[in-house]
């Protein structure tokens, strides 16, 4: 299992992008927004304009409102919407518990064996179903689009990337440690953002909805906060410590499920955090990081080297089975661009689901299919060549291609051909 595609093609989306936001869209916006507006829950904003408004229903007579009182409803109004996002959040967790549990139980594999096909097994499982899991989640704020001609130049902005890395590498210079130290940072952000619906579920008793911690006065005014809620200040406290078991003084054969878990919240918050927008951003993309994959796998020792040299929360890992020969590097390895890359199609043709209603076949359970057909013929021929195989080889005309025959199936070839996801789609009520 040799490292292919990995967080260069994930970047590589937003180095084109003039919003520079990277994949943590998601994670700012949680967190940030929850301590930043951290105050009682109002679950309508009905309710809390009433805080602010007299409601004389004789004279009917409209009070203007202050700023001040205005930005206060609107604080109210953002806790409303951020509290109704986490429970759309919650119920579907619950819905997918299955899948949830199953890649739990997948992190005892590795207490079973190091053998080849138990690694392989382990990649199938955890990728299958994160693309799986990720391409159903709900999100709280709508994501940030790919345009065609970010997608155009993501190829570039990744080569320009890995390119880069490469250079500092051959030349002495390591930034495996200033990278990592970021990585780690935004993982820590990314688990206790994915983690406050995997927490409400595990403790439905607890009312996390109103569930707050009070801040003492210095503090309270020098964020501007009274109370922080004490699910997310959970979360992050698990997140944190995931960070300072990873950079613990422990041979990585010892920690390596910590990394991959990092690596998991950092795929799942960058599947809710981005939209491909259209079908045919989605192939161009495809398209273009298939001959980068390619390129850089088959021609150059560039993602070898990269992808084992510079050690970071970015890949998920499985230790290799023992040698008789001593090996570079001791883990085989799953670049996380092959899961969010060709993920972010999976969870786009779910979208395509909902708005055209096919009567034959579903795109989403398709596309969720022809991922795993893709990625097993990538692990097959791996075991045939004895090399390092471009995910996104199989992947890309696997996903590519059965999007468009289940459309010839539900006679939607145009519809889907031409698909744009609207902007202005809302999250359904609770």
């Amino acid at each position: 299992m040799k490292p292919t595609l990995h967080f260069c093609c994930a970047a590589a989306v937003f180095t084109a992008s003039s919003s520079s936001s990277l994949a943590f869209q998601t994670t700012t916006t949680r967190l940030p927004n929850k301590v930043a507006l951290a105050g009682r829950r109002i679950t309508s904003s009905s309710t809390a304009r009433s805080l602010f408004f007299n409601n004389n229903q004789a004279t009917q007579q409209p009070i203007e409102e202050t700023e001040e009182e205005k930005q206060k409803r609107l604080k109210l109004e953002r806790l409303a919407e951020i509290e109704a996002g986490e429970i759309r959040r919650q119920r579907r967790v619950s819905e997918d518990k299955l899948g949830y549990l199953f890649l739990f139980a997948l992190q005892f594999l590795p207490l079973v064996g190091n053998d080849r096909y138990l690694s392989i097994a382990y990649f199938f499982g955890l990728a299958v179903t994160t693309v799986y899991l990720g391409g159903r989640q709900e999100v709280i704020d709508a994501p940030e689009k790919v345009t065609k001609k970010n997608a155009l130049y993501a190829p570039v902005g990744a080569s320009l990337a890995i390119g880069g890395l490469y250079l500092l590498l051959k030349n002495g210079l390591d930034p495996t440690s200033l990278y990592a130290v970021g990585v780690t940072v935004f993982g820590a952000l990314c688990i206790s953002d994915i983690g406050v619906p995997l927490l409400r579920n595990l403790l439905p008793s607890v009312d996390f909805g109103t569930a707050e911690i009070d801040l003492p006065e210095g503090i309270a005014k020098k964020l501007d906060v009274d109370r922080l809620p004490i699910d997310g200040l959970i979360t992050l406290g698990l997140g944190l410590l995931c960070t300072v078991v990873y950079w613990a003084p422990v041979a990585l054969e010892n920690k390596f499920l910590v990394s991959n878990i990092i690596a998991w919240a950092l795929g799942m918050v960058s599947l809710g955090a981005i939209s491909l927008g259209s079908f045919q951003t989605g192939a161009i993309l495809l398209a273009g990081l298939f001959c980068y994959d390619v390129f850089w796998v088959f021609g150059t020792d560039v993602m070898m080297t990269v992808a084992t040299k510079v050690e970071a929360p970015v890949k998920f890992l499985y230790t290799a089975p023992p040698s008789d020969t001593p090996k570079d590097y001791p883990f085989s390895v799953l670049g996380l661009g092959d899961v969010v890359i060709p993920g972010l199609f999976v969870r786009f043709m779910g979208k395509v689901d909902e708005v055209l209603q096919p009567k034959n076949l579903s795109y989403f359970t398709t596309a969720t299919f022809a991922y795993g057909a893709g990625l097993a013929a990538c692990f097959g021929a791996n075991e045939i060549f004895h090399n390092g195989q471009p995910a996104l080889l199989y992947l890309d005309p696997s996903l590519v291609g059965s999007a468009l025959a289940c459309a010839a199936v539900n006679n939607q070839v145009s519809d889907v051909w031409e698909f744009e996801e609207s902007g202005d789609e809302k999250p359904e009520e609770v």
